[in-house]
């Protein structure tokens, strides 16, 4: 029987103060921005703040259904078929930055269908995993046929191109499949794989290759393709240990591309300085610990899966980001959850939460 009556009360609040964390920069970084382009400052942070509390609803009502409920063939197949078709759709629209990510209604709702993807993977996994535990090292009826929904996502959405949700997504996959008693050397057949795939793509495509040539040389191009990263670490640097000051950051005035989305966590450190990044990274050490911490004690695997996979989605995509912010990585696009600008992003992370929180209830 379960003991806990409650949710994970570490999870709930840290997500929260994360939410609020995140408005509060967003606002931060994108007051002067939404003035120049919008005639208002508070119109990039006033989506951001609706897109919040819808997600914070979600998440809340979320938390009371059971998640064994998600074990069902039928949601299962409808969720990863819906997905699929609306990874296609994103074609049909016109493209922005020169990539179709989004979905359009009018100039009224866009959504980004690689972020449902993301909560779908897992719960596909988990599903078509948790009964399979004992044929780990079957790879044509367990590891082939549990890659193929994977493999699917994965080349759609780096045919928009988004490289790096692609990475979270297949981080995420063979982490999940590791837990489920893979063994490491599957993994290595398919990294090895894999391998000439991502150096085409990071070294045949003009841009791609660009970025990685910045990278490996900071300074080879600070107006072009370095000016993102260079503008980055400018703000990084001049944050000291407690910053500009809330508001006070300077290269968020037209300097640091990006600056309320992928790079927030530069303008953070720029106002909040170190200690402020630091409370940062303390908040989602202590949210993944919780989480893996729910995913330990549940005896049941398909809520151990479903723990596991949203925790670890959560971390490796703020580890993708900072790593960026930090030029530990080559430039890629993606949002730092919970806390960068994008509506879809923080929806379906709180949502995802809310499914977490869920299983919370339930360990023993």
């Amino acid at each position: 029987m379960a003991k806990r009556v409650g949710v994970d009360k570490w999870i709930f609040f840290i997500t929260l103060v994360l939410v609020v964390y995140g408005l509060a920069m967003v606002f931060s970084a994108s007051a002067v921005v939404a003035q120049d382009q919008f005639h208002n400052p508070y119109a990039i942070v006033g989506k951001q703040v609706g897109w919040a509390l819808g997600g914070v609803f979600c998440m809340v009502w979320l938390m009371t259904i059971d998640y064994k409920r998600y074990k069902s063939p039928r949601i299962i197949f409808a969720a990863t078929s819906a997905t699929t078709v609306l990874l296609v759709m994103v074609f049909f629209f016109r493209n922005s930055h020169n990539t179709h990510r989004w979905i359009r209604f009018g100039g009224l709702f866009t959504f980004q269908p690689s972020e449902i993807a993301k909560p779908v993977l897992i719960l596909f996994l988990a599903w078509f995993l948790h009964t399979r535990l004992g044929s780990m090292n079957d790879w044509k009826n367990t590891l082939l046929r549990a890659a193929i929904v994977p493999l699917v996502f994965i080349v759609l959405i780096l045919k928009q191109p988004d490289l790096g949700t692609a990475l979270v997504l297949a981080g995420v996959t063979a982490m999940m499949l590791l837990l489920a008693g893979m063994e490491w050397k599957y993994l290595l057949i398919a990294a090895a794989g894999a391998a000439p795939v991502l150096a085409f793509m990071l070294f045949w495509v003009a841009w791609r290759r660009q970025r990685m040539l910045v990278f490996l040389h900071p300074d080879s191009d600070p107006m072009g393709a370095g000016f993102h990263i260079n503008q980055s670490l400018i703000a990084v640097g001049t944050g000291g240990w407690f910053g500009r000051g809330f508001m006070e950051g300077m290269q968020k005035l037209f300097y640091l591309p990006e600056a309320s989305t992928d790079f927030i966590f530069a303008n953070i450190g720029e106002e909040l300085g170190f200690a402020g990044a630091m409370l940062l990274l303390i908040l989602f050490l202590v949210l993944g610990f919780r989480g893996l911490r729910t995913a330990y004690k549940i005896r049941d695997p398909f809520g151990r899966l479903i723990a596991f996979g949203i925790t670890t989605a959560i971390l490796l995509q703020a580890f993708f980001n900072i790593s960026v912010v930090l030029s530990l990585l080559p430039t890629k696009g993606i949002p730092l959850p919970l806390i960068s600008s994008g509506g879809t992003s923080i929806f379906c992370t709180l949502a995802s939460i809310g499914i977490l929180l869920n299983i919370s209830k339930q360990v023993d």
